[in-house]
Formats: structure tokens, sequence, C-alpha cells
């Protein structure tokens, strides 16, 4: 009989609270289950959600099934009535080693609107990975037209930076040699706690708290909230990383106002003009919506520009998709093909951007972070081949010798 199996959908704060779930599984003694962590961002998501379920279903029939993450939190009964599915848990739940004992309820999903806190959980590591993820907060206090996230997260909840520490310094002292500090809106870290931290702060005492800690990465940036220490930072931490991925979602000012995000096209121009003048080495990624409610081909022409003028090369391009429950929802829509279409140009951008960057970079010597078969990220999160084997986990100084696909190739210098 196998033990509990964690099938990861969606985000990296999934795969942070994946790890807790193994571990808290393993604690309670739960033995051939599959727990299947949802995602929600998108109706394409829960789809494969519920394909994914009926899948380890299908491969494992005698196998307990539970269902936990956004889908679950948001929507308990409609995966609960699903034939192949034996117990729902929701997003605070998931992270209780309680919820897991065999003698449970089918369904426990608590109002995560009333969660005020969130706990700290210290985890051993992840499996197969030279990275870690660690949780900074939980939930989101803006409300996005498109986005139904903060319903199945709550508001935001930040950690304790000593908690924070005590993590990181755990997971280096297993041989993690990056740590990816995530949440739902990790810039607004602080804000309910005493003395109203931020991210840069957050960032800078994190950094002196583990000396021993060689690389620092942050997840997706909102660019209305990034504050003057975390720019502090950028510049005088060469132990941050200089890779920004920036929650843009569009680059048009009346989509940005229809979409009630809090930056314009302006200040996110400001923003990269910021970074790079204070790291010249750094390189920008962005999460962009195709096609959103409204959304002319002058307002798409206006985001494609923004692609090209900021040099984003590392994209996430997601063609806008229909959330039940959010205001877009209701708005005039861009038809379908028309998204897919717009989003095929931006990525287009995107891999223009990223073949220059990685053409540029052949000759010189960078460090490259092992994670698997030889392959690890740069700095700027560019793959990157070698032409030896190199234990995983390891940090080696490699010469740049080529481009392939999407990455590099390179021989250890």
């Amino acid at each position: 009989m196998s033990g509990a199996d964690v099938i990861t959908l969606g985000c990296r704060l999934n795969a942070f609270e994946s790890e807790v779930m193994r571990a808290n599984a393993a604690r309670a003694g739960l033995a051939d289950a599959i727990i299947v962590n949802t995602c929600a961002v998108t109706a394409e998501a829960e789809r494969q959600a519920r394909q994914t379920i009926r899948r380890a279903r299908r491969d494992r029939p005698g196998a307990k099934v539970i269902v936990t993450g956004c889908a679950a939190q948001l929507d308990p009964a409609k995966y609960a009535a699903m034939p192949e599915v034996d117990r729902v848990l929701g997003n605070e739940e998931k992270l209780d080693p309680e919820a897991f004992r065999l003698d449970g309820p089918d369904i426990q999903v608590a109002d995560i609107m009333a969660i005020k806190e969130t706990a700290a959980h210290l985890i051993d590591g992840f499996d197969g990975r030279a990275r870690a993820f660690v949780q900074v907060q939980q939930g989101c206090d803006h409300r996005c037209t498109f986005c139904i996230i903060p319903f199945a997260r709550g508001n935001n909840r930040s950690l304790a930076m000593g908690a924070i520490a005590d993590q990181v310094r755990s997971l280096v002292a297993k041989g993690y040699r990056e740590v990816v500090l995530t949440g739902v809106d990790i810039c607004s870290y602080g804000t309910d706690l005493p003395g109203t931290p931020t991210l840069g702060h957050l960032v800078r005492r994190l950094l002196k708290a583990v000396p021993e800690l060689e690389r620092l990465r942050l997840s997706s940036l909102d660019p209305a909230a990034m504050d003057d220490e975390l720019f502090r930072a950028l510049a005088e931490e060469d132990r941050l990383m200089p890779h920004l991925h920036l929650s843009l979602q569009a680059m048009d000012d009346m989509v940005l106002k229809r979409m009630k995000r809090r930056h314009s096209r302006d200040d996110a121009y400001e923003v990269a003009e910021r970074a790079r003048q204070l790291r010249p080495d750094l390189v920008l990624g962005a999460d962009l919506i195709a096609g959103f409610p409204t959304e002319t081909q002058a307002m798409h022409d206006n985001t494609l520009a923004a692609v090209r003028d900021l040099d984003l090369v590392h994209l996430h391009v997601f063609p806008y998709s229909e959330r039940d429950g959010t205001p877009a929802a209701k708005m005039p829509t861009v038809d379908v093909p028309e998204r897919k279409a717009r989003a095929a140009q931006l990525r287009g951008e995107g891999d223009a951007n990223l073949a220059r960057f990685l053409s540029a970079t052949v000759g010189q010597t960078v460090p490259v972070l092992i994670e698997r078969d030889a392959m690890g990220y740069s700095p700027q999160y560019a793959p990157v081949h070698l032409d030896v084997p190199v234990a995983e986990g390891t940090v080696v100084a490699a010469r740049i010798t080529g481009v392939r696909p999407g990455g590099l190739t390179g021989t250890p210098a």
C-alpha cells in the first residue's frame, strides 16, 4: 500500500502548501491516498482540476481521493458530489494535520473571509528541487474585476518576520541554495502587522538574519505597491536575484481601469526604468491577460507595444477566461478566437525578447543553480543545460556556449 501522493495545480503558494499537506498526511498516518490541490484562477483551471481528479481515480481505483485548494474552497459541494471524491478540504483546513485523520468528516470548509491570521508552517523541503518556496502572506484585500481568488484565499494575512527567517534557515540547513518568497499578494506584506513592515523590510532583514542563504527570489509583484526599501534592496543586495516578475495584466489605461488595477501604464514604465537603473543586469517578466472584456485592437496594441518597450523576457500570457462571480464576467466580451490570437501575439513578442536576451548571454560566465539532469537557472532565471553531469543543488560557474529552444547551453568554467 503506497502513501499519500499530492498533485499540485496552479501557483507557487500551492506548491508550498502541498509540502505542508504531504507532511500532515504522513503524520496522520494517511495511506493509499491522492490529494489534489486545485486552482481556480480561471474556468479552464477548474476544468483541468476536474480532469485531474477523474484521472487520479482511474489510475488508482482503490485510493482515497481528497480534493482541496481554491476550487474546493469556492464550491465544496460541487467537488463533494463528484463520484471520484472521498473528502473535500478548504484552504484553511488543508494546513491542519487533524483534517487528514481517517475518521474526519467528508466536507471541511470554513468561511475563509473570517480567518484573521495565518500560522507559520515549517517544511522539510521540496521533492527534487534545489529551490524552495516560502509563504510570507496569504489572501488579498484588492478586488480586481477578473479575479475570484480573494474569495478563495481570504483577506491579507502576513507571517511574522521571525517565523519566515526560521523557515528559511531550516531550508538552507537542509541544503537549499535558493528561496522564493511567495504568497497571493506579497507586495501587501506587513500591512496587518505591528509597525507595518514592508516587503522591502522583510527582504533586507531576511538576508541579514540568514547570511548563509545564497539566492533570494521573489514571486509576482504588484507594480502599484513596490516600496522604496525593496528598490534599495535590489540595488544593494547581490543575493536578491536580478529578476522581477510584475503583475501587469494589461498596459492600456482604460483596460487597467476596467480591471480595477491600481497602476497605470506610466506607473509600470516608471517601475521598470527605476529597477533597471538600480540593477543594470535585471530582467523583467510579467503576467498579462489577452482579450479582456471591452478590449479593442488599439488597446491590445498598447499592451503589445509595452512588451516590446519594456523588453519583457519572461511572460505568462493568458487569454481572458470568464469566471462566474466576478464583475468582468458581466462585461461585453471579446470573441474567444480573437482572445487566443492576441495572446499568441503577446507571446510572440515575449519570445523575441527572450531570444535576444539569451543570444546576448552567450560567451558570459554565470552562476547556475543545478536543479536536475545537469540543468539549472541563472540569476536572471534563464534555463542553462550543461554538457557534463553536475550534482543537484550545487551552484556552478558556467560559461555559456550557445542557445537552445527556451534556454542556454553551457560548460563548467
